[in-house]
């Protein structure tokens, strides 16, 4: 006979990743390197007032609001991210967009196929989640180096999970 916490480990997950696009440049750094560029383009601009060039000042005051908008959507961007939990059971990737949209898709992790398309002088290119006619790319934003060590990591896990839940008498 068996109790009810037995059925519990069957859920527990045996994977969990979060995949989130890089950002170099801190909240911090942004605000430095926009100071910088404002100080700099406002000089710039008085010196070429001065000199009877006026529409020069326009253009470097467009410049600063081009690059700021540019930041601005670059970092509105870095709000997207995947989602990937691999169960005994089921692997489910959960893509969230920029903007809030999420999709979602559930694999039986006994029938999915990890597909990695790899170049000889740049790595992997691309990681791909196959199951019938489904054919999902995952992690299109990582570098090459991440989507190889993501893509390890994954096949591992899978193969965990196609082994089955094992039976600890010690939890």
């Amino acid at each position: 006979m068996t109790s009810g916490n037995d059925f519990q480990d069957f859920d527990r997950p045996i994977f969990t990743a979060e995949l989130t696009p890089h950002r170099s440049l801190s909240r911090t750094g942004f605000i430095i390197l926009m100071s910088v560029l404002v100080i700099a383009s406002f000089i710039s601009g008085i010196l070429f007032l001065r000199m009877g060039a006026w529409p020069v000042f326009g253009f470097f005051v467009l410049d600063v609001v081009l690059i700021y908008w540019a930041f601005r959507v670059n970092y509105a961007r870095a709000r997207a991210f995947e989602q990937l939990v691999l169960t005994p059971y089921e692997l489910r990737l959960r893509r969230v967009s920029h903007r809030g949209h999420a999709m979602e898709w559930t694999f039986n992790p006994h029938w999915v196929r990890l597909d990695v398309e790899e170049h000889h002088e740049f790595g992997v290119e691309g990681i791909y989640l196959s199951a019938r006619a489904q054919r999902v790319a995952v992690g299109k934003f990582l570098s090459p180096n991440e989507k190889a060590s993501f893509a390890k990591a994954l096949r591992l896990a899978l193969q965990d999970a196609r082994r089955g839940p094992t039976y600890n008498p010690l939890n």
